[in-house]
């Protein structure tokens, strides 16, 4: 069937963190709405609303666009979060998109999702966060011009290799962290917003006058633009990942979703109201740190809070990036799709610490080669790319599985939408404006499709390899996780 059954050994409640170690341990559904509505609005809200408005602006070239293009981005999210909570009400297994790819599809696309998102996409996310956070830290230190490239990569480098050492020490430091550091971002949000208003009230809507002069209408612009503002909403199907781990999942993970994106969406167009407010679009456009700009004109020398609170902001996202990054990879690990080393865990700390060693040195090296922007843009054509298959998938099970038991659906038009704007995301850059980077992206695919016959398929296991990961985990002391069969 199309259906792909679960194994024997996976039960609802068996654990899939290896981070519990080698304790047998269920997953307990404590997650409520509550919960679930902080973790989707705290994992969206972290570095891309301090650093996408002006780029932005820059691709659509005028305020009232830019406006346009970030609710639009606020409505495609909510949409493709509708779509995902009825998967989640049909698959109620954790994972997100690699668990509903592999029910569906098969092992061979569940084998490409697992290879680009272990290998590129969440390294690439959490370099871009760490960009961020760097961008602003050491902003206070360059008065009045830019800072040095050197000085902000350095900055993230350092940053990702804190988080590695917090991560793989202690479980319960790395999530203290988090908590934290989500009231940090929202006050830096709130007193943003309040200043907006407080301005508007003044009189200073200059950038709202001929609000939509210098509109740009080309089909890649757009695109890329739309590529800015969706990375500020990246995370609005997190709680997928954890759909084992829901109190009634058929009604939290829906509601959820209906209240978390719509107050993410008001509060990032009153962010960028604010900004405008504050700044004409060439400032800007030319400001590093937009909201280090807006602290100066508004907060004068008490402009160094807003600095401070939106570094807090994006190293307490770039954590939660990084703590959650082991669950897709342990999972298809579980499932023969990883080398089985990226699913053990410290024997004595019980963090998955070779998966989180490993995003680690692969965001190094994408600090070390890219800029915060080229990053999006490369993040955001892989990730759109496999949510629209995911995507397709829901379609393909409504019209050809409609006995499947189901508690919450949503109208079809909406993931045609969603499909379409994911079609739409990945082909109008590459039709509009040709890049090599996406020839390497297509490219890298390829040697997915090349180790996957040999490795997984037929299972041709080098001896060499079997040396390796026993000296690995030698070295690194970590041993394989054990699930509950029960």
């Amino acid at each position: 069937s199309t259906m792909r059954k679960r194994k024997t050994t996976d039960s609802p409640h068996s654990s899939t963190d290896p981070s519990e170690g080698k304790e047998k341990l269920r997953l307990k559904q404590e997650v409520g709405l509550i919960s679930g509505v902080s973790l989707i609005a705290g994992t969206m809200i972290g570095s891309g609303i301090f650093m996408s408005p002006e780029w932005v602006l820059h691709h659509m070239g005028s305020p009232a666009s830019s406006l346009l293009i970030w609710a639009a981005c606020g409505l495609l999210a909510m949409f493709g979060a509708l779509s995902y909570a009825e998967l989640g009400t049909i698959i109620k297994e954790s994972g997100g998109e690699y668990i509903y790819i592999l029910r569906i599809f098969g092992s061979f696309p569940a084998f490409l999702f697992a290879y680009t998102s272990v290998i590129l996409v969440r390294p690439a996310g959490l370099a871009a966060v760490c960009l961020s956070f760097a961008e602003y830290a050491v902003a206070p230190f360059y008065p009045g011009c830019s800072s040095p490239q050197v000085v902000i990569k350095c900055t993230a480098a350092a940053c990702i290799l804190l988080l590695t050492i917090i991560n793989c020490l202690n479980v319960r430091l790395a999530t203290s962290i988090m908590n934290i550091f989500t009231a940090a971002k929202l006050l830096a949000l709130l007193v943003i917003v309040v200043g907006g208003l407080l301005l508007l009230a003044k009189g200073q809507t200059q950038s709202f006058q001929n609000a939509f002069q210098n509109t740009t209408a080309g089909i890649g612009a757009v695109g890329v633009a739309f590529y800015q503002g969706l990375w500020s909403y990246d995370g609005w199907n997190n709680l997928n990942y954890v759909t084992e781990e829901l109190k009634k999942p058929e009604v939290t993970l829906p509601r959820a979703v209906m209240i978390a994106i719509p107050l993410v969406t008001c509060l990032y167009l009153l962010v960028n109201v604010s900004y405008l407010a504050a700044m004409t679009p060439s400032e800007l456009l030319s400001s590093g740190a937009v909201a280090v700009t807006w602290g100066d004109k508004v907060l004068g020398s008490w402009a160094w809070l807003i600095s401070l609170s939106v570094a807090l902001s994006t190293f307490g996202s770039s954590n939660g990036t990084f703590f959650s990054g082991g669950r897709v990879c342990y999972i298809a690990a579980r499932e023969g799709h990883m080398p089985d080393i990226l699913s053990m865990a410290h024997v004595r700390c019980l963090t998955p610490s070779p998966a989180l060693l490993f995003t680690s040195a692969v965001s190094l090296i994408m600090i070390i080669s890219g800029s915060f922007t080229s990053i999006v843009n490369f993040f955001s054509f892989i990730a759109w790319f496999f949510y629209g298959m995911t995507i397709s998938g829901l379609l393909y099970l409504k019209i050809k599985k409609p006995e499947l038991p189901r508690s919450y659906k949503v109208p079809i038009v909406i993931p045609i939408i969603v499909l379409m704007a994911a079609v739409y995301l990945v082909l109008a850059p590459i039709i509009d404006q040709p890049q090599i980077e996406i020839l390497y992206i297509v490219l890298f695919i390829v040697s997915g499709i090349i180790l996957y016959f040999p490795l997984v398929r037929f299972k041709c296991h080098p001896r060499f390899l079997q040396r390796v990961t026993l000296h690995l985990q030698l070295f690194l002391e970590v041993a394989p996780t054990t699930k509950d069969a029960n």
